[in-house]
């Protein structure tokens, strides 16, 4: 007979495998981005890309939570067997998608004006980032709804449809970046055009996905309790943690971003490639992490919290495994680099820092499982008190050291120390999520 052991480890081991697929699309999409953009003449407009790269993550990173927010109600509605909360969780938030996306259409303007005056860049490298900026900028209502929708399908253990959604995102992403990049010679613009387009086709494809599945009729009888007072208000509560928890990561990485472009454009090329690592890595580690959430979620919802322990030292052990050989095949091939770039400046820089790739790969991992897990489990304020802690504490005083002596080095530190201050701060409070039962409401 089965235990639950083994059990345990094929659900996470079928969800882990179909999550790192559709996640490792993500990283090599952008990973082709910057080898089109990085072979051009002008390097100003990988430099502008990775500019602009810093006000988009404020656009929808801030809005993670559709994704985050609704694989962890997902997740405990899927193990109620509710399957009623499980569509509506879906209508929910995909309403709130479509409506954000809307609205950042029509503010594009005033976001690009504060956005780029905010950043440090040359003029060169802003006008480049600008194209890219006004092309990605109408993907905003299908990227926001891909979030709903990808989350939702983690939600369910539905990990094939998940690679799936991410593939024809991607894959168009890059055979419009040919098109448009190459042969037509748009630049950024043309690379910010591809990936607009991926998310449409995605968003298309997903929609149909779901209404095979439940027909409109059996969608329309639910629409009278979208607007459930108890359910609104507990979405609220969570998203609101996890978009505080979202501004504190991404305002730490773009002032990582904007301190390197301070630095100069050399320095700024430098940390975006060795950013882009970090960013294979993190999908790879959030392809487990992902795993993690539904599990740990639909665990909750079942009452089954025995399997929360060992969820984590599987997802663990993996993850810090998979961290520590992705900083050693860079570390010890560097010429990997050469396939992004050909500037001579750019790959020298890397070879000086490479070897940060280490603490910031493996502590970082530690935060990414103990995020999803969180996350499944709907535990939104733990997730923000230690972004917050990890953000002021630990990585503010040194960056603010780095800025004044101008060192590169003590950059690094600073976000090495960023992702050990996550790992420690989630790691101390994993002990009374042990105690949750499936009863705690929604």
């Amino acid at each position: 007979m089965i235990s639950e052991n083994q059990i345990l480890k094929q659900r996470f081991f079928r969800l882990a495998f179909f999550n790192v697929l559709s996640n490792l699309t993500v990283p090599l999409a952008s990973l082709i981005d910057i080898a089109f953009l990085g072979h051009l003449a002008e390097i100003r407009h990988l430099a502008g890309v990775a500019l602009a790269t810093i006000l988009f993550n404020y656009i929808y990173w801030t809005f993670g939570f559709l994704r985050m927010g609704t694989t962890g109600t997902t997740a405990i509605a899927a193990g109620q067997k509710n399957e009623n909360e499980v569509i509506l969780t879906l209508l929910r938030n995909g309403a709130i998608a479509l409506s954000l996306g809307i609205v950042i259409i029509l503010l594009q303007y005033p976001l690009q004006i504060i956005g780029f005056a905010i950043l440090s860049g040359t003029e060169a490298v802003k006008a480049s980032g600008i194209d890219y900026y006004y092309a990605l900028i109408w993907g905003a209502p299908a990227t926001l709804l891909n979030f709903v929708l990808l989350g939702w399908f983690l939600g369910r253990e539905k990990g094939a449809i998940v690679f799936i959604l991410s593939a024809i995102a991607k894959v168009s992403n890059i055979i419009l970046d040919y098109i448009f990049i190459v042969q037509l010679g748009w630049a950024s613009a043309g690379a910010g055009s591809a990936t607009a387009i991926g998310q449409y086709l995605a968003a298309l494809f997903g929609l149909i996905l779901v209404f095979k599945q439940f027909p409109l009729p059996k969608i329309r009888a639910l629409f009278s309790k979208i607007l459930d007072r108890d359910a609104i208000l507990n979405s609220f509560d969570l998203n609101r943690e996890i978009v505080i928890r979202t501004l504190f990561l991404i305002t730490t990485f773009a002032a990582f971003t904007n301190i390197s472009s301070g630095f100069g454009t050399n320095y700024l090329v430098t940390n975006t490639l060795l950013l882009q690592v970090v960013t294979l890595a993190a999908y790879f580690i959030d392809g487990l992490a992902f795993a993690t959430e539904t599990i740990a979620g639909t665990s909750r919802g079942s009452g089954a919290k025995e399997l929360l322990l060992p969820l984590l030292k599987l997802s663990g052990g993996l993850s810090l495994i998979l961290a520590a050989a992705i900083s050693l095949v860079f570390a010890l091939m560097p010429n990997l680099f050469q396939l992004l770039t050909n500037n001579t400046d750019a790959i020298a820089g890397v070879s000086r820092y490479v070897i940060w790739l280490f603490p910031v790969l493996i502590f970082g991992a530690i935060a990414f499982i103990l995020d999803g897990y969180f996350i499944g489990l709907t535990e939104g304020a733990i997730l923000r008190k230690s972004t917050a802690i990890g953000a002021i504490a630990f990585f503010s005083p040194v960056a603010l050291i780095a800025v004044y002596f101008k060192a590169n080095h003590l950059l690094w530190l600073a976000l090495a120390l960023f992702m050990l201050g996550r790992a420690i701060t989630l790691a101390i409070a994993v002990k009374n999520t042990l105690k949750i039962t499936a009863q705690r409401s929604l």
